[in-house]
């Protein structure tokens, strides 16, 4: 814990936010991948094609969508954490266990591991719960 208190939390939170945000788009990198192997029919309905991706592709979208329903509550709870002044060395610990946990996720999806997506869907989840838990008692709930 002494080597993550020279980080500020207030800075860590707004990387990590920016840095989650970067990782919703991670899946998408193979969902281009599949359809380019659809061909040229993917380009002019993107949505129509779905059922004619590849399996992984397919997952790899799931995998997309989840990340941006996923994002929203980790900002929201980044937030509140920076709103509140949380000064925890725990907000820097959670808030970073969140984006390998969310890279890990997204791979063991397109990569069908499921106990393993599930174990990282828990931590990416414990952790905006954490920051959350944080907020309110920082703000004397």
């Amino acid at each position: 814990m002494a080597v993550l208190q020279q980080f500020s939390v207030s800075v860590t939170l707004m990387w990590c936010i920016f840095l989650a945000a970067v990782l919703v788009y991670a899946p998408f990198i193979l969902v281009v991948y599949g359809r380019i192997q659809v061909g040229v029919e993917a380009l002019v309905a993107p949505r129509a094609v779905f059922d004619k991706l590849p399996a992984y592709a397919q997952r790899a979208t799931w995998a997309h969508q989840n990340s941006f329903e996923s994002f929203t509550l980790f900002a929201a709870a980044a937030l509140m954490a920076y709103v509140t002044q949380v000064d925890s060395p725990w907000a820097v610990v959670v808030a970073i266990a969140y984006l390998p946990a969310r890279f890990l996720y997204s791979v063991f999806y397109i990569f069908q591991v499921t106990p393993l997506r599930s174990l990282m869907f828990a931590i990416g989840s414990l952790s905006i719960g954490t920051l959350i838990v944080l907020s309110l008692l920082q703000a004397g709930f």
